[in-house]
């Protein structure tokens, strides 16, 4: 009953054979072999536009590239308070564009609002000497909370954002769950709704280890300064048929969309057998994220049974459901939380 993490569920067994299938041989280094040829193709189909990318492994070494090219060193980033690059990324965004802030910004359910943004916008102009001056927007998508941005709710910040001439910056770290709960497209949840730049997780929907940041239309200029951060800080796979392999595989036929489908439907049910014990869900569950209210009675119970959970910063419990999570360990959920 492991609901701690998506990254704690195994790997795919189409990705483990795409694998199998790429270690015949050799292979030109850096990204030039024949696979991540393919995977560009397959990459600009399921967006519908030309993009060029780079692989990482991790999401933080993503996300943290990015936006190393969207903002300069004197700017500022603005995001979610919960936001990943801000809570959770040991202030690699800060380490990776030498030196730019965060600026968080308020919100319900990890939304970020309108009205925050403007304000942000208004109180920290682009001209005055003494203060950093916002250079990029970054967009969690699914959110922190486990929550979906619609297009219009993205085209209502990006567009604000860039009549300021703000770079926009999305992290995919769960985009296929965001995709797949709101029936939209990629290129829809992605450059048709203000995206520079995506930075496309599998990690936590199926691969070992496969992260693409997506530059998408103008933002392509910036794919020379990119593969030059990427290689300087040690990010550069020498074999990057693998983690091509990985992506490739899990694109194919829509399997990306099918594992975060079968994640939703697994989150539905935990947050539907959580409300029958009497939990308080407190976040819309758009994807595969479910956070509750737990009295401590109830969450000892439930640790002593063998549930695993996260106990979140705000006194919450964040309960994750998986591509690979079973029936049998919702059952087991439930008989956990009926004693």
């Amino acid at each position: 009953m492991n609901f701690l993490s998506d990254t704690t569920a195994p790997a795919h067994p189409a990705l483990l054979e795409s694998l199998t299938r790429a270690n015949s041989g050799y292979a030109a280094s850096y990204g030039n072999d024949v696979i991540s040829a393919e995977l560009t193709d397959r990459l600009s189909d399921i967006f519908s536009t030309d993009l060029d990318f780079v692989l990482t492994t991790s999401g933080t070494a993503s996300n943290a590239l990015a936006l190393s090219v969207l903002c300069p060193p004197h700017g500022m980033i603005l995001c979610h308070d919960e936001a990943h690059i801000h809570r959770d990324e040991r202030g690699a965004p800060e380490f990776f564009t030498g030196g730019a802030k965060l600026l968080p910004l308020a919100g319900e359910h990890a939304k970020i609002d309108v009205s925050a943004l403007e304000n942000a916008l208004n109180q920290w102009p682009q001209d005055f000497v003494h203060a950093p001056p916002p250079r990029a927007l970054s967009i969690s998508n699914l959110n922190e909370s486990g929550c979906a941005y619609s297009p219009t709710e993205l085209k209502a910040l990006t567009q604000r954002a860039k009549s300021e001439a703000l770079n926009i910056h999305f992290d995919g770290a769960r985009f296929a769950n965001a995709l797949v709960s709101s029936g939209e497209s990629a290129a829809s949840m992605s450059w048709q709704s203000g995206a520079d730049v995506l930075c496309l997780g599998a990690t936590k929907n199926g691969a070992l280890g496969a992260e693409a940041i997506l530059l998408l239309g103008d933002a392509r200029r910036h794919l020379p300064e990119l593969q030059a951060r990427q290689k300087r800080s040690g990010h550069m796979g020498p074999k990057a048929r693998y983690i091509a392999a990985q992506m490739l595989a899990w694109l194919r036929d829509d399997l990306w969309l099918d594992l975060a489908r079968t994640a939703n439907a697994a989150a539905a049910e935990v947050a539907d057998t959580l409300r029958n014990a009497g939990a308080d869900v407190i976040h819309p569950v758009d994807g595969n994220e479910v956070f509750v209210r737990l009295d401590e009675e109830l969450a000892a119970q439930l640790r002593s049974a063998g549930v695993g959970f996260y106990s979140w910063p705000d006194g919450s419990a964040r309960f994750v459901a998986c591509w690979s999570t079973t029936d049998d360990e919702i059952k087991a959920l439930e008989q956990a939380l009926n004693g």
